[in-house]
């Protein structure tokens, strides 16, 4: 039996206040950002604590279905944990129980430390948004030269190399090596001009760690640790596999059988993309990132540095039927900077998810309110990943729609099968 461990704070919802508008230090232009407001409209305080409530609720009947391994997740309002629940197991073998300081692979969640890393180093002046890649790395070559010569930091952080969804994931999934990959990128047909459509990357995703140790001769992870992990408090994230390993409480993947979920050894794949998705954190870590991400923490993250991560960029019309939640409630999708931006119900939700074998990550916030959820989760199945719109449902007042399928019959297990990091 797993039992669940919840921390579940009503009292003093009403009038929590936001952080006080902050302009960080920057003796460089961003590029164009929405308006939005400083100050965050205030959520009913009845509808946050039915929120709070029925989402307990549904982690009871995830428990109660054996629907995952094990899984973290908080809610976040006006800069205040809310909400922190665990469920199930890091090792399901030992019964060692999933706790808030376990840490998980995030896998693409990976993604906005790079650009909010970046950020910073823009705003230092070690190089900009439309920093030509062949300026910083002699071996960056497309099919197109006349296209690579236009190729910058944020075309390929905003995911519109041109390059075809994936290119080379299933090499990389073959163990040959990032650094091979990316000198191959001019054997692979541009499926448009840079900058001009959608093509989600993970290899070339991994460049801008390269362009980051070319600009300043430091290591990525490294300043990583030093700029945001580190002034942030998250103490227990770090990057690779034997990072992980070495955690105190740490995650193992599980995939499903009919005798119960079984844990397998973490492959080190998508860790050699470091900047993609090499992080691991634990949910205490992620309270804090998304604290930061909402404006929690300007000496960390300046506001203005965030208006430019989140800011629409390249639009993203498969997303609109990705799942049957999005189907139903997105009229708009984009890709930012390490980060999705769709219209949800008519609301702005800045949103990522991630998946490598045997974990899934997820989180989403709206700015408008100041409230976000997090949630990791260390096996395979469909289950966990509806909860976060259910939430998303329920913080908008909207129709309750059980998109977690949380009242149908279980599906039977299945046989394992290799997934790509999305």
């Amino acid at each position: 039996m797993q039992f669940p461990k919840t921390i579940l704070l009503l009292a003093g919802l009403v009038g929590l206040a936001c952080s006080p508008a902050y302009a960080g230090p920057s003796g460089h232009s961003h590029a164009p950002a929405s308006k939005s407001s400083d100050a965050a409209e205030v959520l009913p305080p009845a509808r946050l604590r039915k929120t709070l409530i029925d989402y307990r609720h549904w982690l009871k009947q995830l428990i109660e279905r054996d629907a995952v391994a094990g899984l973290a997740t908080a809610v976040v309002y006006n800069d205040k944990v809310v909400f922190e629940h665990t469920v199930g197991y890091a090792d399901a073998v030992t019964r060692q129980p999933v706790t808030p300081h376990t840490v998980f692979r995030l896998a693409s969640l990976s993604k906005a430390f790079a650009t909010a890393l970046t950020g910073l180093l823009v705003d230092e002046g070690k190089l900009s948004w439309d920093t030509k890649l062949v300026d910083v790395l002699p071996y960056f070559k497309l099919k197109n030269m006349q296209a690579a010569d236009k190729a910058t930091v944020g075309d390929i952080l905003g995911q519109r190399l041109g390059l075809p969804r994936n290119t080379y994931d299933n090499m990389l999934e073959d163990d040959i090596p990032y650094e091979e990959l990316v000198r191959k990128l001019d054997e692979v047909k541009l499926v448009c001009g840079v900058g001009q459509c959608y093509g989600y990357q993970n290899v070339a995703f991994g460049m801008i760690g390269d362009v980051i140790f070319a600009r300043t001769g430091d290591f990525f992870y490294h300043l990583v640790e030093k700029r945001l992990f580190y002034p942030l408090g998250m103490h227990t994230a770090s990057y690779g596999l034997a990072a992980l390993k070495s955690s105190k409480s740490w995650a193992r993947p599980h995939h499903a059988s009919r005798h119960g979920w079984i844990p397998f050894e973490p492959n080190e794949t998508y860790y050699r993309v470091a900047p993609a998705a090499g992080v691991n954190a634990s949910l205490r870590d992620m309270e804090k990132w998304l604290i930061a991400q909402m404006g929690g923490r300007p000496d960390v993250l300046s506001k203005a540095l965030l208006k430019v991560l989140h800011t629409p960029g390249i639009n993203t019309p498969s997303e609109l039927h990705a799942t049957p939640w999005r189907r139903a409630r997105l009229t708009a999708a984009h890709y930012a900077l390490g980060w999705r931006v769709y219209t949800y119900a008519g609301e702005t939700l800045i949103y990522h998810a991630g998946a490598v074998a045997g974990y899934r990550t997820m989180i989403g916030f709206f700015p408008k309110y100041h409230v976000g959820v997090v949630t990791m989760w260390n096996s395979s199945g469909p289950v966990p990943g509806g909860l976060m719109p259910m939430v998303f449902d329920d913080l908008l007042g909207l129709r309750h729609v059980d998109w977690a399928g949380l009242d149908r019959a279980p599906e039977r297990p299945k046989h394992k099968r290799r997934h790509r990091r999305r």
